[in-house]
């Protein structure tokens, strides 16, 4: 009996243990009701080491996927480690907001078009959330620069596609977009609209793409790229990243966050 219950304190531990907590000091959270998604989202909140210490502003990347951002607690399968990353950068600093997905809702929150078989197309409703409702809340509740090229939106696979498609949607709100491995096979409707839409030929964009996703994750991203250049999008003003023998999960996205970040930020006058 003394083993079996020591065998049982042991397996208790090591889940306590894998559950623990990764999140740094300088993450937080609130809720905030998303009137037309009818709910309320939990927001992850970063600030930079140097937040409290002084009364600068930030500018600030809106980031979907809220869960898997800054807590192995928290993370589907894997976390980004986006604090442990702004952490160890220093310089330069921004606030990060990380959005929480909307579980069994999230392909219909970050799609802009339905597909034949899995659905989905609210996007709208839920860009709408974010500029109008989240948005002014953060502007209004910390130090941010709001204007338009201090503000990005960033994600990964239905992330990735979102993020693109508010870049398009909203082109004075969105200076800035990290662009992971985009689902742009969901719609083939992303490609006419990336055709009709307005780009704001200052927005700063980093794609990133691994080698060993699907078939049509490198041909899709070229293809809009192709389109994007052809609407006068700067070289300038977007980085391709190809990782050879990266795969679509969190792995790929984590490693590369550090650099896309420093990117997006590179060349922005912040006081």
């Amino acid at each position: 009996m003394n083993r079996f219950l020591s065998l049982c304190l042991i397996l208790l531990f090591n889940l306590n243990s894998i559950a623990q907590s990764t999140a740094s000091k300088n993450v937080s959270s609130f809720e905030i009701r998303a009137t037309k998604l009818d709910t309320l989202k939990k927001i992850w909140v970063y600030l930079p080491e140097s937040y409290d210490a002084s009364e600068k502003k930030y500018p600030v990347i809106y980031m979907h996927d809220g869960q898997n951002l800054f807590d192995r607690e928290t993370s589907y399968v894997g976390e980004w480690k986006v604090d442990e990353s702004l952490d160890s950068i220093g310089q330069p600093e921004a606030i990060i907001i990380g959005i929480e997905h909307g579980g069994n809702k999230r392909i219909n929150e970050l799609t802009p078009f339905p597909h034949d078989k899995y659905g989905g197309g609210s996007a709208d409703a839920y860009l709408d959330f974010i500029v109008n409702e989240l948005k002014p809340y953060v502007d209004s509740n910390y130090r941010t620069l709001a204007e338009y090229e201090h503000t990005g939106i960033f994600g990964s696979s239905l992330g990735g596609l979102v993020s693109f498609y508010a870049t398009l949607k909203f082109s004075d709100t969105f200076g800035m977009a990290g662009i992971y491995s985009p689902s742009f096979w969901f719609s083939e409707k992303i490609y006419e609209f990336g055709k009709e839409a307005d780009l704001n030929p200052d927005t700063k964009y980093y794609f990133l793409v691994g080698t060993e996703e699907s078939e049509e994750m490198l041909p899709d991203l070229k293809k809009m790229i192709s389109i994007l250049t052809a609407k006068g999008l700067k070289a300038e003003n977007f980085k391709i990243n190809f990782v050879e023998g990266g795969k679509h999960n969190e792995s790929l996205w984590s490693q590369n966050f550090a650099d896309s970040y420093l990117w997006l930020l590179s060349n922005k006058s912040i006081n």
